[in-house]
């Protein structure tokens, strides 16, 4: 393994741990509040924003590899039903 390759594994290793740690509790809590019909705060939706971004580069470092690729648009899908099912309970509230 050359160094940009040593190199590249520790960004997708440290990527990880930071998912599985902060991002990934995080994000069922959002999406259980947002399935039992409550409104999204302004934090969460910074949180959201912020993830959303964070994923759409990290998307480019996960190309190489199938897996990583396939595990960044499963959390795509995740975004896309918090963000939907959060817009469907801000129509109902108003």
């Amino acid at each position: 393994m050359n160094d940009m390759q040593f190199r590249h594994v520790g960004i997708i290793q440290s990527l990880i741990m930071e998912f599985e740690n902060h991002r990934l509790p995080r994000l069922f809590k959002l999406k259980d509040t947002v399935d039992h019909d409550h409104r999204l705060s302004d934090i969460d939706i910074a949180f959201l924003d912020y993830v959303i971004h964070d994923t759409n580069r990290t998307m480019t470092l996960t190309i190489a590899d199938p897996e990583l690729h396939e595990f960044c648009m499963h959390l795509v899908h995740l975004y896309h039903d918090i963000t939907t099912r959060a817009l469907e309970n801000e129509k109902a509230i108003h």
